[in-house]
C-alpha cells in the first residue's frame, strides 16, 4: 500500500462521522424546539449521542482495521436511521400538536334553505329570492350573511323579517317567503319542537355563507392564566366539549358533551364534572334568560364556557373540543379502549350494540355509541354523563401506557381536523414537560350534576320543550368537589359518589320525562297519557331524575 494511500484511509471515516454528528445536532436542535422535553434529558440525550459518535469515529477512523470499520460502518448507518425516523417524527409531533392548539376563530355556516320542490339547486339560483331571516336572535351572524350575499349577488337581497323559528319556518312553508337564511345549528332545534319534528325533510341547503369570528371571552380577550401552585405546579380548568357535527371542527354547532376538567399537576388528580346537554341555565348573550346547556354551541365556544362559568362561578383558562367524526378516529387509532358501564344494556342506535356490566374493549364506533346512549336508562342523560366520562378514563389510560407507541404515528395522524384548542403550543409543551419531569399515575374523579325534568321555553325556540331545571345542591357540590382539587386536598371517587340529600330547589315546575325512556315507557298508560294524568310529556321519572327530549344522533 502506498504512503499516500495510508495518508488517506481516514477520510471515509471521517466523513462517516461527521454525517453521524450532524444529523445529531438536527435531531438536537428538533427536540429542542418542541419545548417538550425537560433540560435534564435534553442533556442526557446529548451525551449518549455524543459517546455513540465517539465510538463511531474510533471504529471508522481507519480503513485498514477492516472489521472494526464494517463493524463502525454498521452502527453508523443504524444511528443515521434512528435519527432521521426520530427527527421525522419529533417534526411531525410538533405539526400535529401546533394545528389544533392556538384557535383564536369559528365559523358560523348560515345556511341558504328552500322548499324541497323548489327547483333552485345552488345560493347563486336563489337571486332575486327574498328571504325569511330572524329579526333579533343570532342578528349580527345574519347581517354578516345577508352582507356577503349582497356582495356576491350584486345587489340588495330582500328579507323578511320573523319573531321566532317557528314564525320563520311557517313563512317559508306558507311560501310568504322563497328562502330562508339561518345559522345551520338550529336545524337541529327544530328536532325539539312540536309539529317541527320533520322540518328538515320539507327544506333543501341549496348552499352556505361562513361567517367567521373571532373567539373572545365576554370578559376576558385573552385566556385567563392558570394558577401556581406553591409547588411550582398548575391548576388548570379546561372545559372539554363534544360537538354535535362530523364536519368542519371550527364551525359552531349544539354541544353534546359538556365537562369541566380541573387539573392538579402537583396532586396528579383530575377533576371531571358532567353537566347534562338540557340543562335550562341562563347563556351568557342571553340577558338572564335561561336556556338548554347545548344550544349555547350555536353561538360557540366562548358562550359555552362564559355559560359555565357563570353556572359554577369559576374562571375556565382553556376549552377543548372534539367533533363525533374526530373521537371515532382517535379512538380507532388508539387500537381501542377500555370502559367500565355501570349497566348491562342494548344501545337504543341502528347498529344495536350490546354492553357488559363491567369492563368492555370498545372500538371507536362503539365508544361513540356508548358515549351517547341515553334511552337505555332510568337516569337518562345523567348516567350519559357518566359514562362520557368513563370513555375519557379510557382513553387517557390508553394514551398513557407502553401501547401507545405502536400507534403513535396513526394517532398524530387521526388529530388533524378533529381537534380543537385554544390552549397554546406552548403552555401544551410544558404540561408534557412537567409530566415528563415528574411521572407518576394520573387519578380521575367524575361527578354529574343533576336535576329534574320539566317543560319551559328556552330562549333559543319558539314554544315549550323538555329541560332540566338544576338542582342547585348538586351544582354546589360540583363547586365544592373543584375547589377542593384547586387547593391540593384529595377527592376520591367514594366522595364524589355519595349523596347530596334533598333534590331541586325549583318546585314549581312540573317533573316530565321524554317519550321512549324506560321511566317514560312505565309510566305511561296505553291511551298514551301518563299515569298522574299527564301526557308522556310530562310521565314523571320513579327516582326524580329525567332524560331528554332530543332525537338520538
Amino acid at each position: 500500500m502506498s504512503r499516500r494511500r495510508r495518508r488517506n484511509d481516514w477520510i471515509p471515516g471521517a466523513v462517516i462521522t461527521i454525517i453521524v454528528i450532524m444529523l445529531s445536532v438536527v435531531f438536537m436542535g428538533l427536540l429542542a424546539m418542541t419545548k417538550m422535553v425537560p433540560t435534564i434529558y435534553m442533556l442526557i440525550i446529548g451525551i449518549v449521542l455524543a459517546v455513540i459518535a465517539a465510538i463511531i469515529w474510533l471504529l471508522v477512523w481507519h480503513t485498514r482495521y477492516t472489521g472494526r470499520f464494517i463493524g463502525g460502518t454498521v452502527l453508523a448507518v443504524i444511528m443515521i436511521a434512528i435519527l432521521a425516523f426520530g427527527g421525522f417524527y419529533i417534526n411531525k409531533t410538533r405539526s400535529a400538536i401546533s394545528n389544533i392548539s392556538g384557535e383564536t376563530t369559528e365559523v358560523t355556516q348560515m345556511a341558504v334553505y328552500v322548499k324541497s320542490d323548489d327547483a333552485a339547486d345552488s345560493v347563486e339560483a336563489t337571486a332575486g329570492y327574498t328571504y325569511g331571516i330572524l329579526s333579533s336572535l343570532d342578528r349580527e351572524n345574519t347581517d354578516g350573511a345577508v352582507a356577503h350575499l349582497n356582495s356576491q349577488f350584486g345587489t340588495e337581497v330582500q328579507t323578511k323579517e320573523y319573531a321566532g323559528l317557528t314564525e320563520l319556518a311557517d313563512g317559508i312553508l306558507n311560501g310568504e317567503v322563497n328562502a330562508m337564511l339561518l345559522n345551520s345549528g338550529y336545524l337541529s332545534v327544530y328536532e325539539d319542537m312540536d309539529g317541527y319534528t320533520d322540518f328538515s325533510t320539507k327544506i333543501k341547503e341549496v348552499g352556505t355563507v361562513d361567517v367567521e369570528s373571532t373567539i373572545q371571552s365576554a370578559e376576558e380577550s385573552t385566556p385567563i392564566e392558570p394558577i401556581t401552585t406553591a409547588n411550582g405546579g398548575k391548576v388548570y380548568t379546561i372545559y372539554l366539549s363534544g360537538i354535535d357535527t362530523r364536519g368542519e371542527m371550527t364551525a359552531k354547532s349544539r354541544s353534546d358533551v359538556n365537562i369541566i376538567a380541573t387539573v392538579n399537576t402537583d396532586t396528579h388528580e383530575i377533576l371531571l364534572v358532567s353537566t347534562p346537554r338540557d340543562y335550562f341555565v341562563p347563556l351568557s348573550i342571553s340577558g338572564g334568560a335561561p336556556d338548554k346547556l347545548t344550544h349555547a354551541g350555536i353561538y360557540g365556544i366562548d358562550v359555552c364556557m362564559d355559560t359555565l362559568g357563570m353556572l359554577y362561578d369559576i374562571d375556565i383558562n382553556y376549552y377543548f373540543r372534539i367533533n363525533f367524526g374526530g373521537f371515532v378516529k382517535v379512538i380507532d387509532a388508539l387500537g381501542g379502549i377500555t370502559v367500565n358501564s355501570d349497566y348491562d344494556f342494548n344501545s337504543g342506535n341502528i347498529t344495536g350494540y350490546h354492553f357488559n356490566q363491567g369492563e368492555n374493549y370498545l372500538n371507536g364506533e362503539q365508544a361513540l355509541v356508548f358515549a351517547r346512549e341515553r334511552y337505555a336508562f332510568q337516569e337518562g342523560d345523567r348516567q350519559r354523563g357518566k359514562n362520557q366520562m368513563a370513555v375519557i378514563r379510557g382513553v387517557v389510560k390508553k394514551a398513557l401506557s407502553p401501547e401507545i407507541l405502536t400507534s403513535y404515528s396513526s394517532i398524530l395522524s387521526s388529530l388533524d381536523g378533529c381537534f380543537g384548542t385554544n390552549i397554546t403550543y406552548e403552555e401544551i409543551a410544558q404540561i408534557l414537560q412537567q409530566q415528563l419531569t415528574n411521572g407518576g399515575d394520573w387519578t380521575i374523579v367524575s361527578y354529574s350534576v343533576d336535576g329534574t325534568g320539566a317543560t319551559e321555553k328556552p330562549y333559543s325556540m319558539s314554544q315549550k320543550a323538555y329541560v332540566m331545571v338544576p338542582d342547585y345542591n348538586t351544582v354546589d357540590k360540583a363547586k365544592s368537589l373543584m375547589e377542593k382539587v384547586r387547593n391540593g386536598e384529595v377527592v376520591t371517587q367514594e366522595e364524589a359518589d355519595a349523596p347530596v340529600g334533598s333534590t331541586s330547589e325549583s318546585t314549581d315546575t312540573q317533573s316530565v320525562t321524554e317519550p321512549g325512556t324506560v321511566a317514560a315507557e312505565t309510566a305511561t298508560n296505553a291511551d298514551g297519557t301518563a299515569a298522574d294524568g299527564a301526557t308522556t310529556d310530562g310521565a314523571a321519572a320513579t327516582d326524580g331524575t329525567t332524560t331528554d327530549t332530543t332525537t338520538q344522533q
